[in-house]
């Protein structure tokens, strides 16, 4: 009884506990609810509001909703376009609300506004804003970039100068250039820069203010360099005249010849990289030792023009040779009897050098041509490209792109280092590759760093080989072909590139395994069946190249399906697959340069697939893509 009793106790007690927690706990929610509803009021009262401009220590907070309002009838206002989490806004932000109260302060008063690019897209669009804090002057709602300190000081006196009655923004420092203009400035020009424009192109847009910045800087140089554009949707002859395919295209043009423009697309970067073209492409050497510094010391060619002077035939056809190369290679002339002589050259002659380090009793010691009156500048282009490489040369990663572009490229990879104490060991080397590259002068041979190009070796199948010297062939068309590893000499590099020649080695083709069923609406192709399926001539083919972890190749997926399940029944047409982070493709036709890539490989012309570009990638427009190239569809488009 007792126990029942003391449970009755217990039990009185937690019901007491209780009841009042949760009526706690429902008055929360009451109230929560309350503030629900309130929240729900504010909300419509913003609604209705959301053309009011609030301010924030005196600075006024615009809007995507508020701006139009605002801005009416406004003459000058000034406008700053941040991100919440810019560290270089939170330090301006003090700064920018004493240049609110000094401009409120004014006469008459000058509105001083934010907006966080972050929520209002619609502005931070419109106004171009690329980075955080964007400042700009607007004047009659057109914006004025500004550039200057940011400083109360300097901003506050630009202001004002905006702000005045009579203020009208500088001319352009951009020419205008139409085909009634084009030749006449630029014929006339030693030099200028002209960029070819679609007004709708997002790229020229983004371009626009930093090519203007640009043109300014370069206007005030002496002598200035001038910036041009020309509207190549307008102006489609001059557009197709100089090959203009996309926008925006920038060339260089040298008294009306046209050069492609290389540079960088930021004001700083074109400024330097126009005053560098601005300048002959070729340096003057004035003394012996500049060459002999080079030779002992320089890693690629040294390429020397000797002449009498500056008004010498064949220095003028020098220099434009040099001109439209001048991105690949560092020329240097010389009016310097003393250099002439080292060089054994006459006035006239250009001789090219390899430093010390390539030279070999396989091949000259220098390369010369002399230029007539009458050799055209394409002649001794031709001369340059012809002898900048030594027989066996040191490919690395910052010359690949510039000089080991041909095919076949027969790659000797070992520890490769010049300096004191490892010459000795990398000429040694080199010098059994030498033998061997003599007898074959229809390949290129290069020896690279084995570190350096880690994993092409890999990719090879020869990162674990185990062997101090590895051997790879770079084929046309991307195929790779590996040597088996053995101890390294003359006599099996050369067995080794016989075997190549006679079309006995098979290239290592990277590959997942050959699916075991592939009968699903989109046939699977890895790199080991890429020749089977996309190159087999008696189907056409549709092949995408994805990614697996590419947003748009998801995206695409269904649809993709889809247009397999739509051609299932056609036996001489596949539509197929590949991932092309997992498989090798060996045909230069196929680029792949972004996920996802299309091509249609009809069967009467598979070296010239038809890339998908431009459409929409849904169903629709793939049929109708795969019905325009399709060469053995067995029943018509209005049946399908």
């Amino acid at each position: 009884m007792k126990k029942i009793t003391l449970l009755l106790i217990v039990l009185l007690g937690v019901t007491h506990f209780i009841l009042p927690s949760r009526c706690e706990e429902d008055a929360k929610d009451d109230s929560a609810e309350d503030l629900g509803e309130e929240d729900d009021d504010d909300e419509d009262e913003d609604d209705a509001d959301d053309t009011e401009v609030k301010e924030e220590n005196g600075v006024l907070v615009l809007t995507d909703e508020n701006f139009e309002t605002f801005m009416e009838g406004k003459d000058t206002v000034l406008v700053e376009f941040y991100a919440p989490w810019c560290g270089h806004c939170k330090q301006f932000a003090p700064e920018y609300e004493k240049i609110a109260q000094t401009l409120k302060e004014n006469d008459p008063p000058i509105p001083v506004a934010k907006v966080d690019a972050t929520k209002a897209s619609a502005l931070g669009s419109r106004f171009e804003v690329s980075g955080y804090p964007t400042i700009k002057i607007l004047k009659k709602g057109e914006p004025v970039d500004y550039d200057g300190d940011r400083s109360e000081h300097a901003i506050v006196e630009r202001v004002k100068e905006v702000a005045q009655p009579d203020w009208k923004p500088p001319p352009e420092a951009t020419l205008v250039l139409t085909k009634d203009n084009f030749d006449d400035v630029v014929n006339n020009a030693d030099i200028i820069l002209v960029e070819f424009y679609a007004p709708w192109c997002g790229h020229c847009k983004r371009l626009a203010p930093e090519y203007e910045k640009a043109a300014k800087e370069l206007s005030n140089r002496t002598p200035p360099i001038p910036l041009a554009k020309v509207d190549g949707t307008a102006e489609s002859d001059l557009a197709t005249r100089f090959g203009v395919s996309g926008y925006p295209t920038l060339k260089i043009f040298r008294k009306g010849k046209a050069f492609d423009y290389n540079g960088p697309r930021e004001k700083f970067g074109i400024v330097d990289y126009m005053s560098d073209q601005a300048g002959p492409p070729s340096k003057q050497v004035q003394t012996l030792k500049q060459v002999q510094e080079i030779l002992r010391d320089g890693d690629d060619a040294v390429i020397v023009g000797v002449f009498s002077s500056e008004e010498d035939a064949a220095y003028e056809i020098y220099q434009e040779a040099c001109n439209s190369l001048r991105d690949d290679y560092k020329f240097m002339h010389t009016f310097n009897n003393e250099v002439a002589k080292f060089l054994k050259a006459s006035p006239g002659e250009v001789v090219m050098l390899h430093p010390e380090k390539f030279r070999s009793k396989y091949e000259p010691a220098s390369h010369s041509l002399t230029i007539k009156d009458s050799t055209p500048a394409s002649e001794v282009q031709d001369f340059f490209k012809k002898h900048i490489l030594p027989l066996v040369g040191h490919r690395k990663q910052s010359n690949e792109a510039k000089r080991y572009t041909t095919r076949p490229l027969v790659v000797v990879y070992y520890g490769v280092d010049f300096s004191f104490d490892y010459r000795v060991a990398t000429q040694f080397w080199r010098s059994k590759v030498l033998e061997v590259a003599n007898d074959f002068p229809e390949y290129t041979f290069a020896i690279a760093d084995e570190e350096d190009y880690a994993d092409e070796l890999k990719s090879l199948g020869l990162s674990e080989s185990g062997e101090e010297v590895n051997v790879g062939i770079l084929g046309e068309g991307g195929k790779k072909y590996a040597m088996e590893p053995e101890e390294f000499d003359s006599d099996v590099l050369r067995s080794f590139i016989m075997a190549f020649k006679k079309g006995k080695l098979k290239p290592i083709v990277k590959s997942q395994p050959i699916p075991k069923s592939n009968k699903g609406p989109v046939k699977v192709v890895v790199g080991k069946t890429f020749d089977d399926i996309v190159m087999d001539s008696k189907k056409d083919v549709l092949i995408e190249f994805y990614a697996p972890w590419c947003g748009h190749c998801k995206k695409l997926d269904p649809d993709y399906t889809a247009l397999g399940k739509k051609y299932k029944n056609e036996k001489n047409l596949v539509i197929a697959k590949m991932d092309a982070t997992a498989n090798d493709v060996l045909h230069d036709s196929y680029k792949v340069e972004g996920f996802p890539t299309i091509y249609f490989s009809p069967s009467n012309n598979k070296q010239s697939p038809v890339k998908f570009e431009g459409g929409k990638r849904d169903l629709e427009e793939l049929s109708k893509f795969v019905e325009k190239h399709a060469t053995k569809l067995s029943h018509t488009k209005d049946e399908l």
